[in-house]
């Protein structure tokens, strides 16, 4: 074909936007119709707390901030970071022993596991609480004075946390493909220099998902802690109301604290979750 008989083609009229079909969506009048049924119930269940004057709201907003709750709250913060901190590093080096290349490493990393999470948190805090029945006296001192309700409850929580962590930890470290480790081997990257480069960015994508979760359920997990006379945040509010027989508005004091504290530690999870997860599809 020719040059002047390209030439002599008329250009391809643009489309008439009359005539292209408009996509209308679909109508969903099910779902809205349950959406405004649950926001109805909801809407409800509110109006009806609100307004119940069993619920004392009075006398929650007088106890909120009193000296004896924020000691308390102080108490439970304080145990939740500490046992979270510990747990990890235990939970950390478990991890490494459970993926060693020596068998007797991994058999001791995984009947350390085992045994912890198979035994109820409470079980483990009542053992640890009358180990003095076992041991009366170590290094000349007597048990109970080495090991009080604090301590009691920081080792056994601690113990408890690490088994879990460790899972976590081996389950992230696991999710980087074998191929990146090979890869920095290739370039000559030294062990430690890959674990903190290339293993441990990828691996906390996986890790901080489980890891956020296990940190509000060790918030709330330290309530058990009120068993053994450890004046936690939920302690600190049982002595007030078994004073003033106040019980509902006490623990609804408790209970909001819970949920401020979760809500600021959830939103904190999220803004970590963003930070691991640039660069990958979502």
């Amino acid at each position: 074909m020719s040059a002047q008989t390209l030439t002599e083609i008329p250009p391809s009229a643009p489309p008439d936007p009359a005539a292209v079909p408009r996509v209308v969506p679909r109508r969903r009048a099910g779902q809205w119709a349950a959406a405004t049924v649950v926001l109805a119930l909801l809407a409800l269940a509110l109006t009806s707390v609100v307004r119940n004057d069993a619920f004392q709201w009075g006398v929650v907003g007088e106890y909120f901030t009193t000296a004896a709750v924020l000691r308390g709250l102080g108490l439970t913060l304080w145990l939740t970071a500490l046992v979270m901190a510990l747990g990890f590093a235990f939970g950390t080096l478990l991890a490494v022993l459970r993926l060693s290349a020596n068998p007797v490493l991994r058999a001791v990393s995984w009947g350390y596991v085992w045994l912890f999470r198979s035994m109820p948190v409470l079980v483990q805090l009542l053992f640890w609480f009358n180990i003095g029945a076992l041991y009366p006296k170590i290094l000349g001192v007597r048990t109970v004075d080495l090991f009080g309700p604090v301590t009691v409850a920081l080792i056994g929580l601690t113990l408890h946390e690490a088994a879990y962590a460790a899972e976590v930890v081996r389950g992230g470290i696991l999710s980087v493909e074998r191929g990146q480790i090979e890869a920095a081997q290739a370039l000559g990257l030294g062990r430690w220099r890959r674990w903190r480069r290339i293993v441990l960015p990828q691996a906390m994508r996986s890790i901080v998902p489980p890891a956020g979760n296990m940190l509000i359920g060790t918030l709330k997990g330290t309530s058990i802690v009120s068993v053994i006379a450890v004046q936690d945040l939920l302690y600190s509010v049982q002595l007030v109301y078994h004073r003033t027989y106040q019980v509902i508005p006490l623990l609804l004091v408790a209970t909001l604290w819970y949920i401020v504290v979760t809500s600021l530690l959830g939103a904190g999870q999220y803004a970590i979750e963003r930070h691991y997860a640039r660069g990958t599809v979502r």
